[in-house]
């Protein structure tokens, strides 16, 4: 071989044995990773809840069957308003017997003026943690003052609610955002009440039906609202601070005008622990509606 085909086929050869490694490396590389799957719901992993008001007619005739097809549905927690003339103790027993739990219930003022000890006593029997106080009667709203007074009840059943290791909170309506002058009674009483003491429930419906916006409160209020009441809105809805005659304006959950994506973000970041479906009324069965909404919830992803 002649010295210049020598170095022609060394040449050759170095660049043949230079490309080996980089074909390696490119048949060595992995393929690449598969998209993670798209989130789904329930919002925030959280269990859906049902406020059991919206099945209360079915609880009145069969409280232990209506239960059954609560949890059938698919819910795992429920909040409570009414024994139905069973007593605590039997109420527990028939939740436990469906895998359902009470994270939260409502008393209402009259019955805790009568004895805050009683009602605590029925809270920690369910297996509570919070303990609620869900509306003002209507003699009971009529001024700024009362809502003032209200407030110093609520510090007080707050403290008592904090010694036996349970929250108190508030459950509020769109006549709660009526105002007084220049002062919103709401915005009065979150002011006047301790945030330690005393929590909120933000019902989204009735703050929505007030001309209010919930993200809002969250935002502004974090660690305030533990518990939030879901229920939608009918397209059409109008603006009220009093409480609608007749039907109403409650929708299933996904059917209405109200953007919930947006507020599970932001009950994501102020602390919300608990939230349920609440639909005062319902067209057809609310057995078939609370079932629309939780297939709805058990899809949404945030």
């Amino acid at each position: 071989m002649s010295p210049v085909n020598r170095r022609e086929f060394l040449r050759k050869s170095a660049v043949g044995l230079a490309s080996i490694p980089a074909l390696s490396m490119i048949s060595c590389e992995k393929a690449p990773e598969p998209a993670p799957p798209a989130p789904t719901g329930p919002p925030l992993g959280l269990p859906v809840g049902l406020q059991l008001y919206t099945v209360r007619r079915e609880c009145e005739k069969d409280f232990e069957g209506t239960l059954k097809q609560v949890a059938a549905i698919g819910y795992k927690h429920v909040e409570v308003y009414d024994f139905y003339g069973k007593t605590v103790a039997d109420v527990r027993k028939l939740l436990d017997a469906n895998g359902l739990k009470t994270p939260s219930g409502h008393w209402l003022l009259p019955k805790l003026k009568k004895s805050v000890a009683k009602s605590i006593e029925e809270a920690q029997a369910l297996g509570c943690e919070y303990l609620v106080m869900p509306i003002f009667d209507p003699p009971e709203r009529k001024t700024l003052e009362q809502y003032k007074r209200h407030a110093e009840f609520f510090n007080k059943v707050g403290e008592q609610c904090k010694k036996a290791n349970l929250q108190f909170g508030f459950h509020n309506h769109n006549f709660d955002f009526k105002t007084f002058g220049d002062v919103t009674a709401y915005d009065e009483l979150l002011r006047l009440t301790d945030p330690e003491l005393v929590k909120m429930e933000l019902d989204c419906y009735w703050t929505t039906r007030a001309g209010k916006d919930p993200v809002e409160y969250l935002q502004k209020y974090p660690g305030r609202y533990p518990l939030l009441h879901i229920k939608d809105a009918m397209p059409g809805a109008p603006t009220a601070t009093e409480l609608d005659p007749g039907r109403g304006y409650y929708t299933e959950i996904g059917r209405g005008t109200i953007d919930w994506k947006r507020i599970f973000r932001a009950a994501a970041t102020s602390g919300m622990k608990h939230y349920y479906v609440e639909q005062d009324e319902c067209d057809g069965s609310p057995l078939d509606s609370i079932r629309t909404s939780y297939e709805y919830l058990k899809k949404l992803a945030v």
